[in-house]
């Protein structure tokens, strides 16, 4: 039984995409026939995704009239410039069900690409729209997309603070969690169906993890002192967290399989180390420690041994995020007083600044590790905001009401 609640006004968000790629296919998405009779422009939600990527532009296609079953006139479109063509409709069935068919043709070779169709009610018109998108992008890229995947962040409204679960593209918010205590450091499990995080209401910070479907959830870190910064394992079965139970802020890995077990120590020093992640192989742990004199960011194996180094650019560097492939490296700089978001390239240690504002935190790649999400304040708001890996391309997801933070992008769903 799902027991989120469903998301107020002021926790939605318009998207803003801003920018110019230098590779953007022109892609042409005609209306759907009869999505004019359902709640949702599916076609609409399906273009925004897909311009947010930052590897699509969108042509007009005004005063068309077409569905999955015509065979486009290629010739039409190749003068308007399209590599690309979906088309679609949607159609009420007899059981009160939406049938969802679109089609999708490559327009300079004019060549079918395939189809897709799906039976849905009409509260997940919304997703099956992500899923279009999913679609055509995947086929068009050779990735997987990830419209359809979740994620959470943190919002503050006067006193009251609250956990959400929403669509990639910000929309469809639902309540995990309210609290009067701050919550903190959301982190979605490997599989997608729980949430750890951090929370004040013991008047100190715990950690907890949360079924997101049923809203059943767990204490697993209420040791002496703070606890904090939950990281999961890629099997799902350990936590790397921040403890100071035995004086310092040090790291420690969680069973999650043996509740009540004393948690492993992974650093001993006498500086402050947190803000774990995990490599993709699960071998090593990547963590923020100031142990050279300012905060950067080290390398750990899990098994044990000394931390080496990962960043020498600028004085400060904290809030690592790895994508899934390993090979970059987004962090947070201080930069003359103002903190920005920038990603390194593991191999070659080369540097790329991502933002020009003044305020980012928490990036977190998507699971296909193509785009980011982070938060920060843009004309004195705060905000959440997607990102390409190389910054040309940026989309604001902005609240209307109250702060808006620490993104984290839940992984493809199973």
């Amino acid at each position: 039984m799902l027991v989120l609640a469903q998301a107020s006004a002021w926790a939605q968000f318009r998207i803003e995409v801003t920018g110019v790629g230098l590779t953007q296919v022109p892609l042409a998405i005609v209306a759907f026939k009869g999505e004019d009779r359902v709640t949702q422009k599916v076609s609409a939600i399906v273009l925004a995704d897909l311009e947010r990527s930052g590897q699509f532009r969108g042509i007009e296609t005004a005063g068309f009239l077409m569905d999955e079953t015509t065979r486009p006139d290629f010739s039409v479109w190749r003068q308007k410039n399209s590599d690309a063509l979906v088309a679609g409709s949607i159609t009420r069935l007899a059981d009160g069900k939406y049938d969802v068919r679109v089609h999708l043709w490559d327009v300079v070779r004019g060549q079918d690409q395939g189809a897709w169709s799906n039976a849905v009610v009409a509260a997940d018109l919304r997703l099956a729209a992500h899923r279009i998108a999913d679609f055509v992008y995947e086929k068009l890229t050779g990735d997987k997309g990830i419209f359809s995947t979740r994620i959470a962040y943190v919002t503050k409204r006067g006193q009251n603070y609250n956990l959400w679960v929403a669509d990639a593209d910000g929309e469809s918010a639902q309540s995990a969690l309210n609290s009067a205590e701050p919550i903190i450091s959301p982190a979605w499990s490997p599989g997608g169906n729980r949430l750890a995080y951090v929370s004040f209401e013991a008047r100190k910070p715990t950690i907890y993890v949360h079924e997101v479907a049923t809203g059943k959830r767990r204490l697993v870190a209420n040791f002496k002192g703070s606890n904090s910064a939950p990281a999961w394992s890629p099997d799902g079965r350990f936590l790397a967290v921040t403890l100071s139970r035995d004086g310092g802020s040090q790291l420690y890995l969680l069973d999650l399989s043996a509740p009540g077990s004393e948690p492993r120590r992974l650093t001993q020093s006498s500086s402050i180390d947190t803000e774990p992640i995990f490599t993709a192989d699960g071998q090593s742990i990547l963590f923020v420690s100031d142990r050279g004199g300012s905060p950067q960011i080290y390398r750990v194996p899990v098994s044990g041994g000394s931390p080496e180094r990962v960043t020498f650019s600028g004085t400060y560097n904290i809030s690592p995020a790895l994508s899934p492939d390993g090979r970059w490296l987004a962090f947070i700089s201080r930069i003359s007083g103002a903190f920005k978001l920038q990603v390194m390239e593991m191999a070659s240690g080369t540097v790329t600044p991502i933002t020009d504002t003044s305020a980012d935190e928490k990036p977190s790649f998507s699971p296909n590790g193509k785009m980011l999400i982070y938060a920060t304040q843009q004309d004195g708001k705060e905000a959440l905001m997607t990102t390409t890996l190389d910054g040309k391309i940026k989309a604001r997801l902005a609240g209307q009401t109250g702060d808006i933070r620490e993104p984290n992008w839940g992984p493809f769903q199973k």
